[in-house]
Formats: C-alpha cells, structure tokens, sequence
C-alpha cells in the first residue's frame, strides 16, 4: 500500500460496500474496468507534490477524512438559486447534490441524446462501452481511477452527424447544505459526431458552505470538423473541494473551444488535456482564477500536437487577493511528425495584495522544425502609474483598483461568444470583484 495514502485501507475496505450501490453494475465490462480502476488507485494513492505535475498543489487536506460516495441526498428541485439560467434558454440537466433531479429536460432536436450517465448506462449501455472503459487520462492520475471506479453520476451529450444545436446545453451541478462532507464522483461524455455543432455550459453552484468533494472526470469526443464550445464554472462553497480532469479528443479540422472559470472551494484543479489527432485542428484554451482568503486553485494542460497544420492557443489569467495562491502549468508538445503547427501560449497573474501568490511553469517539448511556438507568463501587482493616473483625476483608489482589475479580466470573459454564457460569466465577475471593493467603500 502506498503510504502517502493514509486512508487507503479504509478506502479498500469500504470499497465492496460502495460499489454494491453503483449504476451499471450488471454491465460485466463496467465492473471488470471498475475493478481494474480501484486497484489502480489502491497501489498509488493520492497524487503527491513528489509528482512533478502535482508539485504545487498538496492534497492533504483530501487525505485526512474519509469521503463516502453517495452520501449526499438528492434534494427537491424547488426554486432553484438566481444563478440558474432560464430553462426557456437552454436544454438543462440538473444535478442536485451528485444525484439527477427528477424531470425532463426540453424537447431535444433529431440526433441529440442528453441524460445523466445512470439512465444512459441503462438505456445505451454499448455506446458507452468503448467510451467508458478507455484510460481517459495520464498514468498518474490517481483521481481519476477513484473517479471510474466509483462514478455514480453525471451528464451525456451524444450527437449524431451534421447535428446543429442553437441553444446551450447547461450540466447544472447545484451543491446544498444536505450534502454535507460527501464524495460525489461525476462523469461526463460528450460525443459529438462529424460536422455537429453544440455549446456546452458545464456549472458548478455551491448554494451552502458544506466541506464536500466533487471529483468529476468530463470525457470529450470529436469527430471530424465537429465543433463543440465549452465552457465552465466553478463557484462551490468556499470550504468544498473540486478536483477535475477533462480530456478532449479532436478529429480533423474540428474546432475545440474551452473556457474554465474558478472561484470557489477551498481547493480547486482543472486538469485539461486535448490530443489534436488529425489535420487542420483549431483549439483553443482559456480560463480565469479568482481567488481569496486561504484559496488554492491550480490549472494544468498538456496540448498533444499529432498531426500536421494544426492550431492552438491558450491564455490563462488569474487575480489574487489576501493568502491565496494560483497555479498554471502548460505543456505544449509538438511530435515528430507534426510540421507546420501554430501553438502560443499566455499567462498572466495579477496580485492585489502582499501575500498573495501565483505560479507558473509554461513548457514547450518541440519535436519538429517547421513550427511557430511561443509561450510568455507574468506575475505582477496593479500598475502604479496607472492608478496614479485615475488618483490625478480624483478618482478614489479602490475605485482605480476595481477598474484596472476589472479591464484585466474583460478582455478574457468577452471571448465568450454565447450571450447566455457570457451573461453568467460576466455576473459572476462583476459580484466577485463587489466583494473586494464592496459599493461606496474609500480609501
């Protein structure tokens, strides 16, 4: 047993008791990659900072308590929080404390499967099959093994070819105070066929301040010159935990549009992967921290160039207020066989406060020679010329602060195409920074 794992023998003893609760356990091929997951797991524990893609971010704090799955009762749908988006406006699947909401999401069009992972496992087991049971991920991806092996739940997205979806779909993961210190294991698919067209919301929503651990594992599929827009939000309670992998698989000339936004929990990670496995591939990753308090939040993307004349660019920004601490880590690899690549890379930190701490560590591994790379970071505080500037003029310094900062982020939530997205993304921004420079608050 591995003994940075303190809770390992507790975790292989309850195992058999929460695996008797899983769906699909009548699937031979579901229970036999379960198992294999477990194991997995068992033998590596929790990723530690002697990890070199951990070597920032320290997940004691999920090592010290044991986190039943399952434990979280689902709550009554009733009136759902202002944060919600119109059902008129979206095709919502709604998830209240990692279990699916009773009702019908909108009518769907032709072509368009939307249901949570326990229904599909039910009703389309074969198509999961292939899906499911493949590594979704790195080597070292302990959580994720935990993730297979006890996923209860989460959202499936499947369209058929030339499927063209004008509204959002919104995987709506709403966390209330009934779901105390649970584990809620999520799984998400998304499957979208040659030359469909979606935009996906994936938001997360603490409405309570419960210590509980959402562990969700979101698994992307495009076929050739597909194009899927997805977007994220993370805003749990600030004691939560959100630790998440995604992994996109990119078909010929599809597009691929990611854009992550963190200011919830205690500790929050996004890990992104994207494979570009064929020609003419666009991807792009985005994505914000917002962070205070004791707030830790880590992004880490590895881009996997495959094939030839591919794009890709990422841009990441975080502002950071009090003691809280930001990660980005960028990997960029380029394979041997892949001329003619385009890939740049950004990240820039802003600091609002002395004890504040932002890290990064870009990297480009370039295995061929007809390439155009770049990557750049920057950590800094507020321009000072600048915020003399506003104080020339009589405006007040928080009111200068609450600019500047607001411009830095602007830019980032704007590339946000989606008005209904960008509705929710921008408000979230705008009521983040009104906690820093309440209304009426001087110097």
């Amino acid at each position: 047993m591995n003994e940075t794992m303190p809770l390992g023998r507790e975790y292989m003893e309850r195992y058999p008791e929460w695996r008797e609760a899983l769906p699909g356990n009548e699937l031979p091929w579901l229970a036999e990659r379960r198992a294999d997951a477990f194991r997995r797991f068992a033998e590596r524990g929790f990723p530690t900072r002697k990890v070199e893609a951990w070597k920032y971010t320290n997940l004691n704090p999920l090592t010290k308590k044991l986190f039943a799955p399952g434990a979280a009762l689902a709550a009554t749908p009733g009136a759902l929080p202002a944060d919600a988006l119109d059902e008129k406006s979206v095709h919502r699947l709604l998830f209240i404390n990692g279990r699916a909401a009773p009702g019908a999401t909108l009518a769907l069009p032709d072509g368009v499967r939307l249901m949570p992972l326990s229904e599909a496992l039910e009703t389309v087991p074969d198509l999961l099959a292939p899906l499911l049971a493949a590594d979704a991920g790195p080597e070292e991806a302990g959580l994720l093994e935990m993730n297979t092996a006890l996923m209860t739940e989460g959202a499936v997205l499947l369209l058929e070819p030339g499927v063209q979806l004008e509204k959002p779909v919104h995987f709506f993961f709403l966390t209330t105070e009934d779901a105390g210190e649970a584990a809620m294991h999520l799984r998400n698919l998304l499957v979208a066929g040659k030359g469909s067209e979606a935009t996906v919301f994936e938001h997360y929503l603490g409405t309570g301040q419960t210590g509980h651990w959402t562990n969700v594992v979101t698994e992307i599929v495009l076929a050739d010159d597909a194009h899927l827009h997805h977007y994220k939000l993370q805003n749990e309670s600030k004691a939560a935990y959100h630790i998440a992998a995604t992994t996109a698989k990119i078909g010929e000339r599809a597009v691929y549009d990611n854009f992550a936004m963190s200011l919830g929990a205690a500790l929050a990670r996004n890990d992104i992967q994207a494979r570009l496995d064929g020609r003419g591939i666009d991807c792009r990753l985005n994505g914000l921290h917002l962070a205070r308090g004791h707030q830790h939040m880590d992004t880490t993307t590895v881009l996997d160039h495959q094939k030839p004349e591919c794009r890709s660019s990422e841009t990441y920004k975080s502002v950071v207020d009090d003691q809280a601490e930001t990660v980005f880590q960028g990997k960029v690899l380029v394979r041997p066989d892949s001329q003619k690549t385009s890939a740049h890379q950004l990240n820039r930190s802003l600091l609002l406060s002395d004890e504040a701490s932002a890290n990064a560590k870009p990297e480009l591994r370039i295995y061929a020679d007809d390439v155009q790379c770049s990557h750049g970071a920057t950590i800094s505080e507020l321009d000072e010329q600048a915020l003399f500037y506003f104080r020339s003029r009589g405006i007040a310094a928080d009111v200068a602060r609450r600019l500047l900062t607001e411009a830095f982020l602007a830019e980032m939530v704007e590339e946000v195409k989606d008005p209904t997205v960008h509705a929710v993304l921008h408000q979230a921004t705008t009521d983040w920074l009104g906690q820093t420079w309440p209304k009426g608050r001087r110097p």
